[in-house]
Parts: C-alpha cells; sequence; structure tokens
C-alpha cells in the first residue's frame, strides 16, 4: 500500500554532513505521519525524528540540534539533514511511515530497507 525507499547514507567524518532521503509511493500529505529509525549493532532501535502531516517535528534527545527532519510535497519525499555528525551515529537509518493519526504517539505501519550511515571518528 506504502512503499518507502531510503538513499543518501553512506560514510562521513566526525563533524561532517549528510542528507537521507525516502520516497515514498504515495501522497505525504495522506500519511499521517512519517519518522527516521536508527538501528546500531547491540543497540535498541532508536526513533530519531518525527514529521506529520502538518509539519509538526520531534526529535531525539541524541539528534537534536543537529539532526532536521523536512519534507518535500511535489516529490513525496523525507529527508533527514545530518549535521555535526558523531560516531555514535553510526547505524543504519530506516524511513517509517504512520497512516493514520494514533493518540499515544508515533506508531509506524510502513518501513523502508534502511540505509546505513558510518561515521569514522
Amino acid at each position: 500500500q506504502v512503499q518507502l525507499v531510503e538513499s543518501g547514507g553512506g560514510l562521513v567524518q566526525a563533524g561532517g554532513s549528510l542528507r537521507l532521503s525516502c520516497a515514498a509511493s504515495t501522497n505525504i500529505l495522506s500519511i499521517n505521519a512519517m519518522g527516521w529509525y536508527r538501528q546500531a549493532p547491540g543497540k535498541q532501535r532508536e526513533l530519531v525524528a518525527v514529521i506529520t502531516s502538518t509539519g509538526n517535528t520531534n526529535y531525539a534527545d541524541s539528534v537534536k540540534g543537529r539532526f532536521t527532519i523536512s519534507r518535500d510535497n511535489a516529490k513525496n519525499t523525507v529527508y533527514l539533514q545530518m549535521n555535526t555528525m558523531k560516531p555514535e551515529d553510526t547505524a543504519v537509518y530506516l524511513c517509517s511511515a504512520q497512516g493514520v493519526y494514533r493518540s499515544w504517539g508515533f506508531t509506524p505501519d510502513y518501513w523502508g530497507q534502511g540505509t546505513q550511515v558510518t561515521v569514522s571518528s
């Protein structure tokens, strides 16, 4: 029903920047919210950032002030701009989408395949 394809991962030095993209197969305005998770080896999956269909955003404390989530409605694409990157940002980053509003918070219904981000020290 909704397919998500991530791109933009790669290798970056500490202090550098990367921008991830997530292209959706449908109008993202019809999706209640989209978010980025990350999964690092030996660590719990972490919700990094969320953007709603109305443009509200939320960030994990670990990335607040460094990462920015945004969207391009015409391209049905959500972005994650990552600045001042740290080695602990190394992870597989996964795009996700929540189809309908849920009162308890962001609970994805759809997932992308993930893109690897590696930050060297």
